[in-house]
Order: C-alpha cells, then sequence, then structure tokens
C-alpha cells in the first residue's frame, strides 16, 4: 500500500489431514480469508509452498491449479454465488462444465442424490430469487459437491443467515465429514467454530492457536 507492505500471512505453516473437520478461526482483517484464497490456489504465495494431495500446487501454471480446483475441491461462499438466472438444477449442475472427471453425462446422475442430501429435491425448479437464504446455501453446497471433491472448502457460510439456518448448515457440514470429506470453514464465529472437530485460529497474519 503505497510505500508501505503488508503481510497478509506471514509465518504460517501446518497440515490438515484427508478427512478432517477444520475451523479457521479469526475477526475481520486476521488473515483467514487471505489462508482460504491461498489453500484453494485461488491466489499464489509470495513465499513459501503449498502442497495438495502431495503435489507442490504453489508451482504450477494456472490452467494446471484450475483443473486441480474443478475436479478435487468444492467452494462455499458468504453470499451463495448462485447466478439469479438459473434455476437450482442448472445451478448445482455449473461445475460440470469445467470437470474432467467422467464427463458431464455421468456426472448428471449426482444430481438427484446431491439435492437430496441438502434437502432441496423439491426446489429444483427454483430459481434463487425464490428461495430463502438457508435454501440458497443448500444449493451452494449442493453445486460444491456435484463433482465428488476431496476438499470442500467454506468461507463464512452461515454469516449471512439466522442462528437456526446456521445450525442446519452446520450439521449439514458435520454429515460430510462423517462421510470422509475433508472440511475446511472460515468463520469469525466462536459457535460455529465449536462445531468443527479442530481449530487453527489466527489473528494479525499469524496462527495464535492450532488445536
Amino acid at each position: 500500500m503505497g510505500a508501505d507492505s503488508v503481510h497478509a500471512l506471514a509465518d504460517v505453516s501446518f497440515k490438515i489431514e484427508e478427512g478432517e473437520f477444520v475451523a479457521i478461526l479469526g475477526p475481520s482483517g486476521s488473515g483467514k480469508s487471505t489462508l482460504m484464497h491461498l489453500l484453494g490456489f485461488l491466489e499464489q504465495p509470495t513465499s513459501g509452498k503449498i502442497f495438495f494431495d502431495g503435489q507442490d500446487v504453489s508451482q504450477i501454471n494456472p490452467r494446471k491449479q484450475a483443473l486441480i480446483r474443478a475436479d478435487k475441491i468444492g467452494f462455499v461462499f458468504q453470499a451463495f454465488n448462485l447466478l439469479p438466472r438459473l434455476n437450482v438444477i442448472k445451478n448445482t449442475l455449473l461445475p460440470l462444465s469445467y470437470s474432467r472427471m467422467g464427463g458431464v453425462a455421468r456426472r448428471r446422475k449426482q444430481l438427484w442424490d446431491v439435492l437430496d442430501a441438502v434437502g432441496m429435491r423439491d426446489r429444483a425448479h427454483h430459481r434463487p430469487m425464490q428461495l430463502s437464504g438457508g435454501q440458497r446455501q443448500r444449493v451452494a453446497i449442493a453445486r460444491a459437491l456435484i463433482n465428488q471433491p476431496r476438499l470442500i472448502l467454506a468461507d463464512e457460510p452461515t454469516g449471512n443467515l439466522d442462528s437456526a439456518t446456521s445450525a442446519g448448515v452446520m450439521d449439514l457440514f458435520s454429515r460430510l465429514h462423517r462421510q470422509g470429506r475433508t472440511v475446511i470453514v472460515v468463520t469469525h464465529d466462536l459457535e460455529i467454530a465449536a462445531c468443527t472437530k479442530r481449530r487453527i485460529k489466527v489473528r494479525d497474519g499469524k496462527i495464535v492457536e492450532n488445536a
């Protein structure tokens, strides 16, 4: 910023095993969202390395990063990021356009299983504006699951939801964890973090707790 260097993260090092349910916890400006972007290789580190599935993904080109991301990572965002003109089915199927995993025809068979898993089969033909906030987030989770990703990254997934709906969304993430998914939730909410099995607390760009 001008003549000043701002370190969003510094001296951060940790490992997340397959099948873990982890919260990255911290206040606004702590660096937790930057950390999530790095974990999903949406941003490049200025130094250090990021390993995913045994591969140093910080050293490969953006196109290869995008292919790995499309096949192995599902993203859930606070603002849902659903396309307003598409119904639930088309929003859920959207990641198939980018995946190399088995072709669209086979992956379409996953649609109804995924919508059943998030309780949205009966809203399949609705558009986002016809859904509540909790229902939109469930569609966003379905979209993240359609490619059967190894990792689910959720950035403040309950930030726009009331407490009861938030509890339902976290119950859904807990169920996905029990099914063997690796789930990482970025949050500033202690109650949401308490739903996970491990918490990585970030403050001023550094990890201050990892338990």
